[in-house]
């Protein structure tokens, strides 16, 4: 039977690539790219850099198709995405179908993780519901934007005892979650983190993590909200593209009593 690899590939770096990610690149006969447009060229390319790099069997095929755009005439949000999907997983199918052999294996490669904002894996079931084709499949977890974005600005995502929330653009738009000390935004093309100028919070933000075009800025959000908005702005009409996410914090409750503390002692030493 036929069988499907959704590898996740990381953010952005070829050295994000696991060694479980690894030993299934060198199982896979076709890989399969979506083609976004020349703006979005980079993201093809790296996928292909990704294979020569850590493939040592050349014998490996490469079947692009263009992806299907979402169509702006429709106002519902999910209504739109799901139509997207429906069209992607009718091309998906196809190409399986088409240049996958019985007993061979196919291979999509996911930015970041497959189960993390990512539609390859709804693209699949939509398939399996179709019920006109069969094979297996098997997901490979990779490092997600949210990893790399901790690890470049040197946090941890939660202080000691706080939740932390992950939600998108749209969704930040209507406020923060009052049960979370720290939020985590992805998606956000809107820069909707200027809708809470008014609160007291830091921002760690970081675009093309893992590329040699990685941006990096953190600070209070009052204060550096423009500056962030100004750079996204420049770097994706250079680019063509801007795949960016950001955290949100709270001032944290143990820094609050280490920091409440500390002016009671001077209190006393005075």
């Amino acid at each position: 039977m036929r069988k499907l690899y959704l590898i996740g590939i990381g953010a952005g770096n070829p050295e994000h690539i696991t060694v479980q990610a690894i030993k299934a690149l060198n199982l896979v006969d076709v890989f399969f790219f979506m083609d976004k447009g020349e703006a979005k060229q980079d993201l093809v390319n790296l996928r292909k850099q990704i294979c020569e790099r850590y493939i040592e069997n050349r014998s490996y095929r490469v079947v692009e198709a263009d992806d299907p755009v979402r169509d702006p005439t429709i106002s519902d949000y999910i209504t739109r995405v799901e139509l997207w999907h429906r069209q992607r997983a009718l091309i998906y199918e196809e190409m399986i179908a088409q240049q996958l052999e019985e007993d061979e294996c196919g291979a999509f490669l996911v930015w970041g993780d497959p189960s993390l904002y990512d539609s390859t894996l709804r693209v699949i079931e939509h398939i399996i519901a179709r019920g006109r084709l069969c094979f297996e499949f098997e997901v490979i977890p990779g490092i997600t934007s949210i990893q790399a974005l901790a690890a470049r600005h040197k946090i941890s995502l939660n202080g000691i005892g706080e939740s932390i929330v992950i939600t998108t653009g749209r969704q930040l738009s209507a406020g923060l979650s009052g049960t979370a000390e720290r939020t985590i935004v992805m998606l956000d093309g809107q820069c909707s983190f200027n809708t809470l100028l008014d609160e007291e919070l830091d921002i760690y933000w970081g675009a093309y993590l893992g590329m040699e075009d990685e941006i990096l800025l953190s600070g209070k959000l009052s204060e550096i909200a423009s500056r962030i908005e100004e750079v996204r702005h420049e770097r994706r009409q250079r680019n063509g593209w801007i795949m960016d996410t950001y955290l949100l914090s709270r001032p944290s409750k143990a820094t609050q009593a280490v920091s409440s503390r500390a002016h009671t002692s001077c209190d006393q030493n005075d």
